[in-house]
């Protein structure tokens, strides 16, 4: 099921995530599940766009040192 806004996201996207994070998420995951139509590959792809920006540093998000 596609997100339609970043309130719909899970609650564990939304506790974690900043809101472009969450932005990342959401756009990453609508667009893995039309192409694969499998909500855990959406998931999966979604986590590592995610992480292409983001990384966890001492129990918090933040953006990664190559990216900013």
């Amino acid at each position: 099921m596609p997100y339609q806004e970043i309130e719909d996201l899970p609650d564990i996207v939304k506790d974690n995530l900043p809101k472009h994070g969450q932005e990342i998420f959401r756009a990453a995951f609508n667009s893995a599940e039309e192409e694969y139509k499998e909500e855990e590959r959406a998931f999966r792809v979604a986590w590592s766009a995610v992480k292409r920006v983001y990384k966890k540093q001492k129990g918090r998000i933040a953006f990664s040192s190559a990216k900013c």
